[in-house]
């Protein structure tokens, strides 16, 4: 079975309480059962994490590097001023997925650039969650 890495920045552990408007009312918790699910279904072992300190996300992405996990990041604020994130992400050995809640090219000017797109194989954004779901099917048709 393949291990894929569902990373979440900053910020995400308050979905449901933060910004309804923006982000949806769906919890973490919500959107880690959902991954599971879908995981499950594809015959994908999610492991399902989230950070508020850049440092860790860097040693989680070293982590996938080394170990070639193909990953579903969604570096959340850092995507769009984190060189580190985007050097890190240029590390990867498999597959990564950037992804994103709301659709960041119609908000804010400085979420138009993101530092992770360039090492990406896909970028979905504005999806919500089904964006998440998205990228894990895509990641099982390539490792299938």
């Amino acid at each position: 079975m393949t291990t894929v890495l569902v990373l979440n920045g900053p910020n995400l552990n308050r979905l449901g309480k933060r910004e309804p408007a923006i982000y949806g009312s769906q919890t973490l918790a919500d959107l880690e059962a959902l991954c599971a699910k879908t995981g499950a279904e594809l015959g994908l072992d999610v492991d399902f994490r989230q950070t508020n300190h850049e440092g860790e996300m860097l040693e989680w992405l070293h982590e996938a590097a080394d170990e070639s996990y193909p990953v579903v990041l969604n570096s959340a604020a850092w995507t769009h001023y984190s060189v580190a994130v985007g050097d890190a992400c240029a590390q990867l050995t498999a597959p990564l997925i950037e992804v994103h809640l709301s659709n960041v090219h119609q908000r804010e000017a400085f979420r138009h650039h993101s530092f992770v797109s360039a090492h990406a194989k896909g970028v979905i954004a504005g999806l919500g969650a089904d964006g998440y779901t998205a990228a894990l099917r895509h990641l099982a048709s390539l490792t299938a």
